[in-house]
């Protein structure tokens, strides 16, 4: 029997694990969805994600794929693999690579073949928190106006050097990424920040949302955000923003790959979505 090549959309709620990446004496997804895979197999199973991401973050579509001599059709792989899973993590769709080749070099990679990510991140906005949001949401007890956000956030469209919204300890080898789209969207006291680029550094997402809410808030000028990328400097930019309100939308891959993926248009009832 062959190895197949098979293919993940992943669902999870982030604030019970420690991030994604398998670590010493944490509790993390990887683990959880290897763990689950092993027993649905009985074999061990590594597995490769899209992108990582860290505790408390969330995760509406994470795709991940693994190598396997196990045969299984897909709703099998959704609904077994699902029976060994926490309530806070689900397997929502699978695919397998047709005429997979494992010694092939441009085979399909949940990484690599990537064209591009997509995150929103979800701001609730009143003067008292909400316990409801607590895990869900970024608070912000000040009003924001979105219109500066969002033309503070055309700023950062095209290719850039993101060395000033860069966490120290990114590991990326380069700071220079290509944003394809951004958009703020607002619904009474919810705000959506999304970001569609090429690749994100590490914090990248969070720290821009910090200095947008600068800017929402008045503390700042639109213009800003312009200064602070061509200055390149990490201090000069706003603090990072909580991991509670971030959210792993969407992986884009060549369309030559049949992924089923799903095109939800909305999240919480506001329109997110981004031309292809």
């Amino acid at each position: 029997m062959e190895k197949k090549r098979i293919v993940l959309g992943v669902e999870y709620d982030g604030n019970p694990w420690q991030g994604w990446q398998t670590q010493p004496h944490h509790r993390t997804v990887q683990d959880q969805l290897e763990r689950a895979l092993q027993r649905f197999c009985e074999t061990p199973i590594k597995i490769h994600c899209a992108g990582r991401t860290d505790a408390g973050v969330h995760a509406l579509e994470q795709v991940v794929h693994f190598d396997s001599m196990c045969d299984r059709p897909p709703y099998s792989w959704v609904s077994g693999v699902n029976a060994f899973l926490p309530p806070s993590i689900a397997v929502r769709w699978a695919s397998q690579i047709v005429d997979f080749d494992p010694n092939a070099q441009n085979g399909f990679h949940a990484r690599f073949s990537a064209l591009s990510r997509t995150y929103h991140y979800v701001i609730f906005t009143d003067p008292v928190r909400s316990p409801l949001w607590v895990g869900r949401a970024g608070w912000v007890f000040r009003p924001l106006q979105h219109e500066a956000m969002q033309e503070a956030a055309n700023l950062l469209l095209g290719e850039h050097d993101f060395s000033a919204f860069r966490a120290a300890g990114c590991q990326a080898k380069s700071p220079i990424k290509h944003m394809f789209a951004v958009k703020i969207s607002r619904q009474d006291k919810l705000i959506v920040c999304s970001f569609k680029a090429s690749a994100f550094l590490h914090h990248m997402v969070r720290n821009i949302v910090g200095s947008l809410i600068f800017v929402g808030s008045g503390r700042r000028e639109p213009n800003w955000i312009r200064q602070i990328l061509e200055e390149r400097d990490r201090s000069q930019a706003a603090p990072t923003f909580m991991a509670d309100g971030l959210y792993l939308a969407k992986v884009s891959y060549d369309k030559a790959w049949n992924l089923p993926q799903v095109n939800d248009r909305n999240l919480f009832g506001l329109n997110v979505d981004f031309p292809e």
